[in-house]
């Protein structure tokens, strides 16, 4: 037995020996040759912007919790949590799920691998400046968020367990980032090209996004910290942004595979998960298209009827119908009369008798909305009734609601409004003659109208300025009653994977919370 068990001993002994001494070859033996160690990060970039309209978190935040909010779209169904305040953690936490590890990462791995290579500065402008946009939407959603240190885990190992940043301190770090990535692009600065599936590598438009952006974010200021938000404006508007919907910043995606090449936002519509089956136009939107003779009716209202049978598709404006935010399949009978209700239990009928989503804007290669020309003359024109810029608030006001309308065509010609459709829309609306008051009110109301489709932006323009007036919807099962969220919960790994910095935001911002306002959040 001692013998047996010496044996062993010496070949335990001369096993680990042997290893020990072959360690660099074992490891070689790891090594594949042929793979790849460096990748060009122009193909990141490309990656990345792909990603900012990515499938699974666009069926979540703006579709299933902003637009069902906002009441641009309603549902019967449990999972749309926003049209009643619930609380559902894969939905509320998506956005940051995704887009941390996700398009962040590669952002921040493009900025640090080109920092120092003048030969490449466009690309790393253009890789801040979609840095910024994308995480400008994060902290908009959640409040205080992880931004110095978001994304560089790789360059070093304090960023492992990154800081949440006050929502101040990420307003002033992203003003600071897009302005200085705006002046770098430049003529010598490389060519991106097709990489960049914004622009096609053009410099001149990236620098009026750029200022579109800082113009977003300056508006947002406006209840905290006006003088700052009045000066970023001017200077960002002074410097240029869109002058026509030819030139605002859209994602061009390809029919390409799910959950790359594709639009997110329309993939989850129509495409692969087709949820605009059980999703409607919102009452509150129709009639409020109705009531202002709005010629985009039956363009964002598609029909009644069976979305996969044409044959039962009633397209008129007459015709179209809003679905009422917040009830079930059930509590929606209490408010339907009974010829309404007959039709509404009857088989095959349901929540068909609504209007769905026109399928002509739900297409996999539809643009994908980051800033529109038309956000820009809104913006324009609240920023000059506000004093924050010299120009005429009506002409700009104009200008934004007609690039809203004629936008349409990006999407389907068929959308085409005649200019005197365009210029009695606009007439009708009484801006001219309407105080400042309801001139802010117009235009908000109109900011939300454009927006559809970019929802996230318009529930944090509404929460900013309380435009449009909104009724909560009253389920019992709310979250936190019936009052319209401030934002959503984070992600609920973070309570786990990063527990000090999460618990200090949380801390400090009163709760993790849909209730609880964001720093700039001053609406009603």
């Amino acid at each position: 037995m001692k013998n047996i068990l010496y044996k062993i001993s010496l070949m335990f002994i001369a096993t680990v020996f042997v290893a020990s001494c072959n360690k660099d070859a074992l490891v070689d033996l790891n090594n594949n040759p042929n793979a790849v160690t460096e990748m060009d990060p122009a193909f990141l970039l490309t990656t990345a912007l792909l990603r900012i309209g990515g499938e699974y978190e666009n069926t979540r935040a703006p579709m299933i919790y902003a637009s069902t909010m906002m009441q641009q779209t309603a549902s019967t169904a449990g999972y749309f949590s926003g049209d009643k305040y619930f609380y559902n953690a894969q939905y509320s936490g998506a956005y940051m799920e995704a887009h941390y590890p996700g398009l962040i990462r590669l952002l921040s791995n493009v900025i640090e691998q080109t920092k120092d290579d003048a030969s490449r500065a466009n690309l790393n402008a253009m890789a801040t400046i979609a840095r910024a946009f994308d995480l400008h939407r994060m902290t908009d959603i959640y409040g205080d968020i992880p931004y110095k240190q978001a994304g560089y885990g790789l360059q070093s190992e304090e960023n492992w367990f990154p800081k949440y940043d006050t929502q101040k301190e990420v307003y002033t770090a992203i003003i600071a980032d897009v302005k200085a990535a705006r002046d770098k692009l430049s003529a010598n600065g490389g060519n991106v090209g097709a990489q960049d599936v914004i622009y096609n590598g053009n410099i001149s438009l990236w620098k009026k996004f750029a200022n579109a952006l800082l113009m977003r974010a300056a508006l947002r200021m406006q209840r905290v910290d006006e003088a700052t938000g009045k000066s970023v404006f001017a200077e960002a508007f002074a410097s240029g942004t869109f002058a026509s919907n030819a030139e605002h910043a859209t994602i061009k995606y390809l029919n390409g595979p799910q959950g790359h090449n594709r639009n997110g936002l329309n993939d989850g519509y129509w495409g692969n998960n087709k949820y605009s089956r059980d999703c409607k136009i919102s009452k509150t939107f129709i009639d409020w298209m109705r009531a202002n003779n709005d010629p985009r009716l039956t363009i964002i209202a598609g029909a009644t009827g069976n979305p996969d049978d044409p044959t039962t598709w009633v397209t008129t404006a007459a015709a179209q119908r809003g679905l009422p935010n917040g009830y079930n399949g059930t509590t929606i009978l209490d408010i339907l009369n009974p010829t309404d209700r007959a039709t509404f239990t009857t088989a095959g009928i349901g929540t068909r008798m609504f209007s769905m989503l026109n399928l002509k804007y739900l297409d996999w290669e539809d643009p994908y909305y980051l800033i529109s020309y038309s956000e820009t003359q809104l913006m324009a024109s609240e920023a000059a009734l506000r004093g924050w810029i010299t120009g005429n608030a009506e002409t700009f006001f104009n200008n934004g609601v007609a690039g809203a309308i004629n936008a349409w065509t990006q999407f389907d010609a068929s959308f085409a409004r005649t200019p005197a459709e365009v210029s009695a829309y606009i007439a009708g609306r009484g801006f001219a003659a309407a105080s400042n008051d309801n001139k802010l009110r117009i235009i908000g109301e109109e900011y939300w109208a454009s927006t559809f489709l970019n929802a996230l932006e318009s529930w944090a323009n509404w929460r900013r300025t309380g435009h449009p007036a909104l009724t909560p919807t009253s389920n019992p099962n709310a979250a936190e009653g019936p009052v319209i969220p401030r934002r959503l919960r984070y992600w609920e790994n973070e309570a786990g994977s990063n527990p000090a910095n999460y618990s200090a935001a949380v801390a400090r911002m009163g709760g993790d919370l849909f209730n609880v306002k964001v720093w700039w959040d001053g609406g009603k």
